[in-house]
């Protein structure tokens, strides 16, 4: 139950303490504001995931409204709650933008926290879902 306050209290403090599991980016579509009633980007991917939430990669070209693909920040929507679809999955997605970085000219990176509602083993088994890179073979 401890590890459960932990996850509980990050979501709340916006501050990191449950471990990254790094992946091969996995794609991303339709990241949408429900505060702002808009979509953000046509695609994104995951970078990396915790129990808590996860790290996404969007470029430029992917950013929807305009007013975004020219900022040097995405600022306007920290905080936004927000939707994605997560295609290998087959699975939306609820949650919050904790944070965004502008990384280079053409790579921005959002920080989604899950849905503070999302109970913690709903959160554990959906990173343990995640594809990783020896899921497949060739």
């Amino acid at each position: 139950m401890a590890n459960g306050n932990h996850a509980a209290k990050a979501l709340k403090d916006d501050r990191r303490i449950a471990p990254r599991e790094k992946f091969q980016p996995i794609q991303v579509r339709d990241l949408t504001s429900l505060d702002h009633k808009t979509q953000v980007a046509r695609i994104a991917y995951i970078m990396d995931a915790s129990v808590t939430g996860f790290l996404l990669h969007v470029e430029r070209k992917d950013l929807v409204p305009k007013e975004y693909r020219d900022a040097l920040a995405l600022t306007p929507i920290e905080g936004d709650r927000v939707i994605l679809m997560i295609d290998p999955l087959n699975l939306e997605i609820a949650g919050k933008i904790a944070r965004t970085r502008r990384l280079n000219k053409e790579m921005y990176e959002i920080c989604v926290d899950f849905s503070a509602d999302a109970p913690e083993y709903w959160r554990a088994a959906l990173i343990d879902m995640l594809p990783r890179s020896h899921d497949f073979t060739e």
